[in-house]
């Protein structure tokens, strides 16, 4: 795995809430397949999706998750998560919706964004994680979860992962396990800044430092997605200025202490990205999407 292929969505209008795919051989520097359109059509639900999580099962399968909405509806009209599944990253199959309003916990669910997954090795399952609120409870939009083993039906009921302390929002978290420790990063609606909480389980509970903002920038960030340089101690977290417009990007070793990265040293705002994931692939897997989408005009 020395290769990394970035998924994401590039706007507020119908056509531009789609998957794409952009692919890099160092994790600063990325280009666009596909002309930078979209590589699936969305055929169920809203027909169009947002913040796109991929990921490889451990079974080696792909799939990818995606908060099922379209803001035009509004931002608070949508209850569902649309899941694809891939054994090559060029098909994609089996496309399906997963209902929030069929549990009981979430029955009112009006808010079903920016869906994650962990694999929890100590219970077996993988952990969907997101930004979820209801209409009816005095909870604000923060991070829920549930387990499930084929991303078809829920193990658990849905409840809360985490929820800052000053008891305002929190969304688009997103999990990372270093050290046999799990730090959960999220946009910190009180901060209004990448935030940190930390557990020795994917399912927390996760403690809050008091000084636990991370993100270096002067603006506002949301959708922070964060990942390893292969072959190096470094961990690069990415974001979008959702305010200014752009995207920023930040490197650390411990995942705690951050430095910005100079503009002149990374390239993805070409890509008009929105809130995404990163994956490492291997160079087989690389050349296969390049060879594929070099084929589609």
């Amino acid at each position: 795995m020395n290769k990394y292929l970035f998924c994401y969505f590039t706007g507020n209008l119908p056509e531009e809430e789609s998957v794409h795919f952009a692919v890099s051989a160092d994790g600063y520097n990325f280009e666009a397949l596909n002309g930078n359109k979209p590589v699936i059509k969305q055929t169920l639900g809203k027909k169009c999706c947002r913040d796109p999580y991929l990921f490889r099962d451990e079974k080696g399968i792909f799939h990818i998750i995606a908060t099922d909405m379209r803001c035009h509806d509004g931002w608070s009209n949508n209850n569902s998560m649309v899941v694809w599944d891939s054994e090559d990253l060029v098909t994609w199959k089996n496309e399906r919706i997963i209902d929030f309003s069929q549990f009981e916990s979430t029955k009112t669910a009006n808010r079903v964004w920016a869906p994650e997954v962990i694999f929890d090795r100590e219970k077996a399952e993988y952990m969907i994680y997101w930004t979820h609120n209801n209409s009816d409870d005095d909870l604000d939009t923060v991070i829920w979860f549930a387990y499930t083993k084929d991303f078809i039906t829920l193990t658990t009921e849905p409840k809360v992962l985490f929820r800052p302390k000053s008891g305002m929002c929190a969304i688009d978290a997103d999990i990372i396990e270093k050290d046999g420790r799990y730090y959960l990063f999220q946009a910190d609606g009180e901060k209004e800044a990448i935030c940190y909480a930390v557990s020795y389980r994917a399912s927390g509970p996760y403690y809050e430092p008091d000084d636990n903002r991370i993100s270096v920038a002067d603006t506002a960030l949301e959708g922070n997605c964060i990942y390893k340089i292969i072959g190096t101690d470094k961990y690069v977290m990415i974001a979008d200025q959702f305010k200014t417009g752009g995207y920023f990007m930040q490197e650390s070793t411990d995942l705690i202490r951050f430095t910005e990265v100079d503009k002149s040293r990374f390239s993805l705002n070409h890509l008009r990205p929105r809130h995404g994931s990163m994956l490492h692939i291997t160079d087989e897997e690389y050349q296969t999407l390049v060879n594929h989408y070099q084929m589609v005009k």
